[in-house]
C-alpha cells in the first residue's frame, strides 16, 4: 500500500489517501471537516480529487462533477476510481466514495466525473469581461469570533479555515439578513497553507450558504456540484464571491469565482442545493 500526500499541513494530513490497489484508495473521513454532524462537501471533493490526481495520468483537475447521493460521517472510506479516456492534454476519470452500513455493506456517498490536465503548461491568454469582487481590507471584515454570538451551524470546520466575512454579507449573523443571496469573504486554511488546486474543490463550498443572507437558516445539502480550476493561485488569501439568483421549489443554486492575490481568477463553481425550510 501506497500513501498519497503531498505535504505536512492538516488539510495534507486529512486527504491523504492510502492507494489498497489499483484503482481502489482507503481514506478516513476526519471529523474536523463537519458541519453540525456531516462531512463537508468540499473536503470530501478535495479527497476524491487526490484519489483521482493519483489513478490519472495529468496531475491537476480541470473540471470536477460530483452527485452527493448520500450524507457522509466521520470514518473509513473508500473511494474506487476508473480512467475512462488518457488524452494528450487532459484525462477523464470516475470515482464513487463508499462507507460501510452497520451490516457491512458499501453505501455510496458521491460519484465524481472529472477531467484533469496540467494547469502549468496553459497558454498566458485571458480576455475575460469578469473582475474580482469587491470586498473591504481583510481587517475590516468579520470572522467567526466577532460576532454578539456563535455563528449559526458554525462547527469543527471553522477552526480549519482562515474566514473572514464582508459585513455586507453577513447581517443573518445579527438577526437582520440582507435579502440578498450574497456572500463573500477573504479565505484561506488557517495553519497558513498556500492555496493550490486540489484546495480550491474544498474554497468553493466552505463559505456560510447563501440561504442565510436570504433570511432562511439550517442545513443546505448540495445535490451537485461542478468546480472548475482555471490556474495555479499565487500565495496569499483568497477572494471568495457566491451569489444565489433563483431559490424555486425548495432548491437553489450557488455560484462561486475565487480570485487570487494577483487578481486572476482560480475557480469557478455552481452547486444546486436544497433549501432548508424555514
Amino acid at each position: 500500500m501506497a500513501q498519497v500526500s503531498i505535504g505536512d499541513s492538516e488539510f495534507d494530513r486529512d486527504t491523504a489517501v492510502t492507494r489498497r490497489e489499483e484503482g481502489v484508495y482507503d481514506a478516513e473521513l476526519s471529523a474536523g471537516w463537519t458541519i453540525i454532524q456531516a462531512v463537508n462537501g468540499g473536503y470530501l471533493l478535495a479527497l476524491i480529487g487526490r484519489a483521482l490526481g493519483d489513478a490519472l495520468p495529468h496531475p491537476d483537475p480541470f473540471s470536477v462533477s460530483a452527485h452527493y447521493v448520500s450524507a457522509s460521517r466521520p470514518g473509513p472510506a473508500v473511494i474506487r476510481t476508473q480512467t475512462v479516456r488518457s488524452g494528450r492534454t487532459l484525462s477523464t476519470g470516475q470515482a464513487s466514495l463508499f462507507q460501510y452500513a452497520d451490516d457491512g455493506t458499501e453505501v455510496e456517498r458521491i460519484r465524481v466525473l472529472a477531467s484533469y490536465g496540467d494547469l502549468d503548461a496553459l497558454s498566458d491568454d485571458v480576455r475575460t469581461t469578469a473582475k474580482p469582487p469587491s470586498i473591504p481590507p481583510i481587517e475590516h471584515c468579520l470572522g467567526s469570533g466577532d460576532g454578539p454570538a456563535p455563528i449559526p451551524g458554525s462547527s469543527a470546520i471553522t477552526d480549519r479555515l482562515m474566514l473572514k466575512l464582508d459585513p455586507a454579507t453577513c447581517g443573518w449573523a445579527v438577526g437582520a439578513p440582507s435579502g440578498k443571496g450574497e456572500m463573500r469573504a477573504w479565505f484561506g486554511l488557517s495553519d497558513g497553507r498556500d492555496a493550490d488546486p486540489l484546495s480550491l474543490l474544498l474554497t468553493v463550498d466552505a463559505l456560510p450558504p447563501t440561504a442565510f443572507e436570504i433570511g432562511i437558516k439550517g442545513w443546505v445539502p448540495t445535490v451537485e456540484l461542478t468546480t472548475h480550476v482555471r490556474c495555479r493561485p499565487a500565495p496569499g488569501p483568497l477572494r471568495v464571491s457566491i451569489i444565489t439568483r433563483n431559490l424555486a421549489g425548495g432548491f437553489l443554486e450557488e455560484d462561486a469565482e475565487v480570485w487570487d492575490s494577483a487578481d486572476r481568477l482560480v475557480a469557478q463553481s455552481r452547486q444546486l442545493a436544497l433549501a432548508p425550510r424555514g
